[in-house]
């Protein structure tokens, strides 16, 4: 058996180890708004439910091993002492994963992973429509675990208000487990959906991903693509070129021939492409018709 002495290895490993053990953790997906009113939205896997009279949940923004930093949510957090903690489904966890991207100071990060601001009823921070649960929160305490990269700070919050989507109720009015569809995180880049088991989701990019935002209307409407899907396509650096992919349709005549068809067709190809984790391919197949 190995052991492990956490003081004679680095924090980043020591991170893995614990995270590749520990799980799966559920996600608190956190809204604040910081001073000056700017919305805010990052995912936490350090989270939990800790008493239910009064009903408490803490999650932790962790400082980063790398650089010593926080997170905005832990700052906003400190200067507001609100938070909106919404719970992640399988239908929106690639749009989470994108917000998780490190955006600068500012960036609403509701619209970059294209989720929708509903305001709250007893706090200042938005809620996600998308959530199916959404937890209105006054923040009791703030416990710093150190002052190191790695070390935690204890965000412990009260629940306010919560909010139930009628869809994930059985017929006695209590959530159903298979219809409310939980993710949680494991170690890497692994998840685990309640009701089916573990699948991967590739780490948002060190680069900052275009964002939902950046997507055209006429592809955020599509009848055939997800949240999912388009939290994928949000997630690239850079559109491919009109020369990238007038060369990409030359070669491959099937791609020429799909573009003939109708926009449901074309979607579903791309789709397909998001699906085998080729988001670029995806991107020059919608783009297509256009050039």
């Amino acid at each position: 058996m190995l052991s492990i002495d956490p003081k004679e290895i680095p924090t980043a490993k020591m991170h893995q180890y614990l995270l590749g053990a520990v799980g799966p953790r559920p996600i608190a997906f956190a809204s604040t708004i910081d001073a000056q009113g700017r919305p805010n939205l990052s995912p936490f896997s350090f989270f939990n439910v800790f008493s239910a009279n009064p009903p408490v949940l803490i999650f932790s923004p962790a400082r980063r091993g790398r650089d010593n930093t926080v997170k905005h949510t832990f700052n906003n957090a400190k200067a507001t002492m609100e938070v909106v903690i919404n719970v992640v489904n399988y239908e929106m966890v690639h749009q989470v994963s994108l917000s998780s991207t490190e955006y600068e100071e500012g960036v609403n990060e509701f619209e970059k992973a294209g989720f929708s601001m509903l305001p709250s009823e007893v706090v200042k921070p938005f809620r996600v429509a998308e959530s199916p649960v959404q937890f209105e929160c006054r923040i009791n305490e703030i416990v710093e675990l150190g002052d190191q990269g790695g070390a935690g700070n204890l965000v412990i919050c009260e629940v306010l208000k919560m909010h139930v989507s009628k869809d994930i109720l059985d017929e006695k009015g209590y959530i159903d487990q298979h219809k409310i569809d939980l993710v949680a995180r494991m170690g890497g880049n692994w998840y685990t959906r309640a009701i089916s088991g573990m699948f991967e989701v590739p780490k948002p990019l060190q680069t900052l991903g275009i964002g939902v935002d950046a997507i055209s209307e006429e592809i955020r409407n599509s009848k055939v693509l997800t949240g999912n899907d388009l939290g994928k396509l949000g997630n690239v650096e850079q559109l491919p070129s009109a020369q990238d992919i007038i060369s990409f349709v030359k070669e491959n005549p099937e791609v020429k021939a799909l573009l003939e068809k109708d926009e449901e067709t074309v979607h579903r190809k791309a789709k397909e492409c998001l699906e085998n984790n080729e988001p670029a391919v995806a991107w020059k197949i919608l783009l297509a018709k256009k050039i």
